[in-house]
């Protein structure tokens, strides 16, 4: 059991984050133990040739599948600092990664069980040089594995966090922080995390806490409690319908709407961003505006800002729409 101290000053400083390498890390653990992620088994079909052809993945990988065994295995927390907010940047995140100091990465391989291979030994022998070919490393497998769905995985993790800000404006932190996940439960001045296999000390003394939500975590959470900046990486929702092909809507109402916009309706079984409903369903991004804009005129359909983005979502009266009797 993990207990991150939340104290009431605490929880005042609990945030938000989406970040590019939690993904990285979770996603190659998936590959690893496909068997516990049957809802990425599209995306793990698709990726999986490209990734070995590369040679980021299999026995003879590199430095990254390394440092991610299977779970539970343990993770190096040098592999997921601290994001800085809700606009992701890979580099930047890979330039935290590289100002690892060597004597932390040398004390997190040595929690490694077993005899080190030869990529961990490198990195441990230099740990400066083994950090910029991991941050290399990196950037391939973004490229190969995830630089395609990022659209939709972004517009998936950016709904999770308007969801979750709905929820601490009507039920308090309470109710969000005992939302998150089952092994997850706030109690008394602490956030009680359920890991069998967590080596990771409790914090007695919380300096805040970091949310980070994931596609690639599901089904489980990965904490870092140690250090000055806690994180607790939960599954986003939604992730069932994340390699859905387009979603249909009922013929009688395009007939009454126009297929265009019964379609965006459709599509919005959580909050969408305009470049996101243009790759879902093949409009082009004007036009997936003028029908959003139609569509709020209407009730149907409201929009709020996050971050850089605009995102749309489906009202109740769309809602009953879409699901009345046909």
């Amino acid at each position: 059991m993990v207990a991150i101290g939340l104290s009431a000053n605490a929880v005042a400083r609990v945030r938000f984050a989406l970040s590019c390498l939690w993904e990285v890390v979770a996603s190659v653990r998936v590959l690893r133990d496909p068997g516990d992620h049957a809802v990425h088994l599209p995306w793990m079909n698709r990726v999986r040739p490209r990734l070995a052809e590369a040679g980021l993945a299999g026995p003879d990988a590199g430095l990254l599948w390394h440092l991610v065994p299977p779970a539970p295995g343990y993770l190096a927390d040098f592999l997921t600092p601290p994001p800085a907010g809700l606009t992701p940047d890979l580099g930047q995140e890979l330039a935290a990664l590289r100002a690892t100091p060597p004597d932390t990465v040398r004390a997190q391989l040595d929690l490694y069980p077993g005899a080190r291979p030869p990529a961990l030994a490198a990195l441990y022998a230099d740990p400066a040089d083994g950090l910029r070919r991991l941050a290399e490393e990196i950037g391939t497998y973004w490229r190969l594995a995830l630089a395609a769905d990022w659209p939709r995985i972004r517009a998936l993790l950016d709904a999770e966090v308007f969801r979750r800000a709905r929820r601490l404006a009507e039920e308090g932190a309470a109710g969000l922080l005992n939302d998150l996940h089952e092994r997850v439960r706030w109690e008394g001045d602490a956030l009680l995390i359920s890991q069998r296999h967590c080596a990771a000390p409790d914090v007695p003394e919380g300096s805040g806490l970091v949310l980070v939500p994931s596609v690639f975590v599901w089904p489980s959470v990965l904490s870092i409690a140690a250090g000055d900046v806690p994180q607790l990486a939960y599954p986003a929702r939604g992730l069932g319908t994340l390699w859905e092909c387009p979603s249909a809507a009922p013929d009688a109402l395009g007939a009454v709407l126009g297929r265009g916009r019964a379609r965006l309706l459709a599509e919005l079984d959580a909050p969408r961003s305009t470049t996101e409903l243009a790759r879902r369903t093949g409009m082009s991004p004007a036009g997936v505006s003028q029908h959003l804009a139609t569509l709020r005129a209407a009730g149907l359909v409201v929009t709020h800002r996050a971050g850089r983005s605009l995102l749309s979502s489906r009202t109740p009266v769309a809602e009953a729409l879409l699901t009345a009797p046909g």
